[in-house]
């Protein structure tokens, strides 16, 4: 008679693959599914009743930053508390590594805000492995996937130096980014609205995507503007995917500004007709209607040439202010502009490392506290005392746009936050505690916007098929034991814009590479999580 280290009894498998559902068992032995059916006759070490309950493979986000808050938080709290047992790291183009001695402060000081100021780094790592290796001696609760930060891969050879690559710089970065693959990378992002993505040319793209395909990995961007040049935006990135053959992965895909909501439609059949002629492009979408991002992302990226010390010296300068305030004011501004497009009102501070007390207060309300007739003055004095150091919450999005997005095929669903805890404080975007049991809650039980197999489809097999991580994101034998067990009349998010810092509801159990380390909301200590490579 076959014994298991443990089953999971009676409950309603969704193994992923967006089939329909069907009630057994599974039997797990290691960290890998052994059975999955009737097993009535066998015997385990441990049997887990979850009768009435939905058991999943564990959610895979393939758009996160966990990398960056992952050393000073482990048991990155605020992910696997809503499933997420797996995190594509190192997206917008701003992965940990690779780091140069000639441009080490550079990207340290450009990732300051993403960073928990009471456990600083110390930066010692040069490349991927090195920075994961720093991960592994804590030991991490999820699985990480790495990619290439193209604007960290840029800061490397170049620093902040906005003029295109000269072809003894593009060999280094072909050099950088060629090795770091060859050690696992899953593939390369860009981030086109923050420098120095924001300085590279559709060219160097396509040269640095040529290396990414010849690996088999795939290229994932946060597009140049979601905003007013939306569509050509999306243009640009399946170009890139045409050019160098590499499958093309869009991320958190929206309309940014009132005047934009509807333009997902558009771009949505853009992305249809490149896959028909070949492109794999395909997007994600977090479920809700508002955005976050560093407070540098309100300038021009030119203000960013030289680095973030060039940047704060240069906001000192009467001059540099008025050009700076006329460009976006009057709508030259290249690159998304916020201010002008949502208001101040709609931008409000979630984190300040060196001013907490502006957490949850908008530019707005800032704006007004400060005094004056000029509301630039204001607000460029004000990021002179923060240091430019803050992240906000932008709301600009449309919920039906939300909508249509997540009820397409192409379509897999994302959080595209930090790793957070309660005691961490401000009030970071609802989005790193929620995205999951949101998803589930709100657009499969509630809206019906999707059936429960197809939204589980979109947070396991899809994401793991489009990153290229094996064995992992459905329920079958040989696959590792990643699950999660929830609720499916209860499973909700409880965090909100307000009141950020809550877990969800509904999530009985979760189990990342065989081992138990979520049980009714309670962390149960063990660290079995694996740093994957290619």
């Amino acid at each position: 008679m076959k014994a298991f280290d443990r089953i999971l009894r009676n409950g309603r498998i969704c193994d992923g693959t967006g089939n329909p559902s069907f009630h057994g068992d599974i039997g797990i032995s290691g960290d890998r599914i052994e059975a999955v059916g009737r097993l009535d006759a066998a015997q385990a070490a441990e049997t887990v009743d979850i009768s009435g309950l939905v058991v999943a493979p564990g959610f895979i986000d393939l758009h996160n930053h966990v990398d960056h808050g992952i050393l000073a938080y482990p048991d990155a709290n605020s992910y696997i508390m809503q499933g997420v047992t797996t995190s594509v790291v190192g997206n917008c183009g701003l992965s940990m590594a690779p780091v140069s001695d000639a441009h080490r402060e550079d990207v340290r000081d450009y990732l300051k805000p993403f960073l928990n100021k009471k456990h600083p780094y110390s930066w010692e790592w040069s490349d991927l492995s090195g920075f994961f290796s720093c991960v592994e001696q804590s030991g991490t609760i999820q699985n990480l996937a790495p990619l290439v930060g193209q604007g960290t891969l840029r800061i490397a050879v170049k620093g902040f130096d906005p003029t295109p690559a000269t072809g003894d710089e593009m060999a280094a970065m072909k050099k950088l980014l060629r090795a770091e693959l060859e050690n696992g990378a899953f593939g390369m992002s860009s981030g086109l609205i923050y420098p120095p993505g924001s300085y590279t040319g559709t060219e160097e793209l396509q040269e640095l995507a040529r290396v990414v395909a010849s690996f088999g990995g795939y290229y994932v961007t946060h597009l140049r503007n979601e905003g007013d040049r939306l569509i050509e935006s999306v243009d640009e990135a399946i170009a890139v995917g045409e050019a160098s053959g590499v499958s093309v992965q869009l991320s958190h895909h929206k309309a940014a500004g009132r005047g934009n909501w509807g333009k997902v439609n558009a771009t949505l059949r853009i992305m249809e007709e490149a896959r028909a002629r070949g492109v794999d492009v395909t997007c994600d979408v977090y479920p809700y209607p508002a955005a976050m991002t560093t407070i540098t992302s309100l300038l021009p990226s030119r203000a960013l040439e030289g680095g973030i010390g060039a940047m704060l010296a240069r906001l000192k300068i009467p001059e540099v202010r008025r050009e700076l305030a006329d460009e976006i004011w009057q709508g030259r501004m290249k690159e998304e502009n916020w201010i002008r497009g949502i208001g101040w009102r709609n931008i409000v501070i979630a984190e300040s490392r060196v001013e907490p007390r502006y957490a949850g207060m908008s530019l707005e309300e800032i704006i007004k506290e400060r005094g004056g007739s000029d509301p630039f003055e204001a607000f460029f004095d004000w990021f002179l005392e923060i240091h430019g150091e803050a992240t906000m919450v932008l709301f600009g999005m449309d919920e039906a746009d939300v909508r249509t997005i997540i009820a397409h095929p192409l379509s897999a669903v994302i959080s595209d936050s930090w790793v957070t805890a309660p005691e961490a404080g401000g009030r970071p975007h609802p989005r790193g505690y929620g995205s999951f049991p949101r998803l589930l809650g709100k657009y499969v039980r509630e809206e019906r916007v999707l059936s429960l197999e197809e939204g589980i489809r979109k947070i396991t097999s899809m994401p793991a098929g489009k990153a290229g991580i094996t064995r992992r994101g459905q329920i079958a034998e040989g696959f590792f034991a990643d699950l999660v067990v929830f609720d499916p009349q209860t499973i909700r998010d409880r965090a909100t814009f307000l009141d950020p810092h809550q877990y969800p509801e509904g999530i009985r159990h979760v189990l990342v590479n065989g081992q138990p380390v979520v049980t009714d909301n309670t962390l149960l200590g063990p660290r079995p999580g694996k740093i994957l490579r290619k």
